[in-house]
């Protein structure tokens, strides 16, 4: 090596030895490392600090047997300022040859076989690569952990304290253990926590998921440091067991919505039976009226009220006075749709019994429509008009009445009108009441 190459190798190894020591340092103060050492750990972070640990003070040893070699070279190139051969071939051994002895139990484990030689001598750049080799393994794992603990722990307590405020509201709700599904998830819940937070205080590896493969740790050239450590936080259960609370959350505060709720909603439904029993009584008026006034006609049976239906709501009262919500949810729906069934199923009623009489009065209508219209064609005083609309409307106005004669009647009656009226003017008329009719 000639003179300014052995100033740039000692100026480049020189900076290289600073950057090593403040990256040592660094990891010396790294959280996770002092956490490691503290920590009653299992499984996989066990396996791997037994081996990463120790990492740390080989590496300051390492360190050491690198500054002392820097070191000699330094003061070889400070006895003269223009070294010699001589010095230019010490120099040139000291920084580029194998002139660092180290102890073969102090080599970093590179994946090849254990040495057997008690000592070795290499270069100052091969030791650094192997020290960059055991920083990658000590800062891999004493990163790795630090993350999962930053991660989770801290939010593991939080969803904790939360179950707990969930815990407080479903108790309140009658939502209890071996009574309602909700409360046993929540146990489920705070077990699945509690294991969980036990496992990331002593094992943070398992819920590590490395970003590359351990072969291609510490390959690359340069002084150590820090770097980022590929990888993530599994949060995957944490993350289920969130969302697991949600929807209990979600369930509770539906029941509590039911507990403001359920005086109006049983009220609603007590109104619902009401309507439905005044239609029903409404329907027997009109069945007894339709059996008295309409002739040969098959008036359906009217049903009667819903006796079983009242007996679960006097249940669903008692389960709300009694703060049993989660029992009322279910039937209170149930009570809701079957109170507007039954309504439904009373006006069905009514308008099957009550359809004879419907059709009497539309024929009603339809009569006097066409004795106004026998009045604008002057035929109002025919006798056979006269006789026809007699004949219908006494057909029509007595009891029991017969709807099939009294609806010939009425055809008849029309039919007297048509000689002395276009027969399109009558139809047009007839029509036009028809629609009226239906308006």
């Amino acid at each position: 090596m000639s003179r300014e190459e052995v100033d740039r190798a000692l100026a480049r190894l020189g900076a290289e030895r600073d950057a090593v020591e403040a990256a040592l340092l660094a990891l010396q103060e790294h959280p996770g490392r002092r956490l490691l050492e503290g920590a009653a750990l299992s499984g996989r972070t066990l396996e791997r600090w037994s081996v990463a640990g120790p990492g740390l003070n080989l590496l300051w040893a390492l360190f050491d047997r690198y500054a002392e070699a820097l070191a000699s070279a330094v003061a070889v190139r400070a006895r003269r300022s223009r070294p010699g051969g001589a010095e230019l071939a010490e120099l040139s051994e000291l920084l580029g040859g194998p002139a660092v002895t180290v102890s073969g139990s102090q080599l970093p484990d590179t994946g090849g076989p254990v040495p057997v030689r008690l000592v070795e001598r290499i270069s100052l750049a091969e030791l650094l690569e192997r020290m960059n080799a055991w920083y990658a393994t000590v800062y891999e794992v004493v990163a790795a952990s630090d993350a999962v603990w930053s991660a989770l722990p801290a939010r593991i307590d939080l969803l904790l304290a939360e179950l707990g405020r969930v815990r407080m509201l479903s108790g309140s709700l009658g939502v209890r253990p071996g009574v309602h599904p909700l409360a046993d998830d929540l146990d489920g819940l705070e077990r699945e926590l509690t294991e969980l937070r036990t496992e990331v205080r002593s094992d943070p590896l398992a819920l590590w998921r490395p970003g590359r493969v351990p072969a291609q740790r510490g390959s690359g050239a340069g002084a150590l440091g820090p770097g980022a450590v590929a990888g993530a936080v599994d949060t995957e259960r944490f993350d289920r067991a969130g969302r697991a609370l949600d929807g209990v959350r979600m369930e509770l505060d539906g029941l509590l919505r039911l507990r403001d709720e359920a005086h109006e909603r049983l009220q609603q439904v007590g109104d619902l039976l009401q309507r439905a029993d005044a239609t029903l009584a409404e329907a027997r008026r009109a069945r007894g009226e339709v059996l008295a006034k309409i002739a040969a006609t098959e008036v359906p049976a009217v049903p009667g009220p819903a006796s079983a239906l009242r007996e679960r709501i006097g249940l669903a009262v008692e389960l709300q006075q009694t703060g049993q919500w989660h029992r009322l949810a279910p039937l209170l729906d149930t009570l809701e749709e079957v109170a507007a069934r039954e309504l439904g199923r009373a006006r069905q009623s009514l308008t099957e019994v009550a359809q004879p009489l419907a059709v009497r009065a539309e024929l009603r209508g339809r009569l006097e429509a066409y004795k106004a219209m026998a009045a604008r064609l002057g035929v109002a005083e025919d006798p056979v008009v006269i006789e026809r609309f007699e004949k219908a409307r006494w057909l029509l106005w007595s009891a029991p009445c017969d709807l099939r004669a009294a609806a010939e009647a009425v055809a008849r009656f029309q039919q007297a009108l048509r000689p002395a009226a276009p027969a399109d003017r009558v139809d047009q008329y007839q029509d036009g009441q028809g629609d009226q009719g239906n308006g």
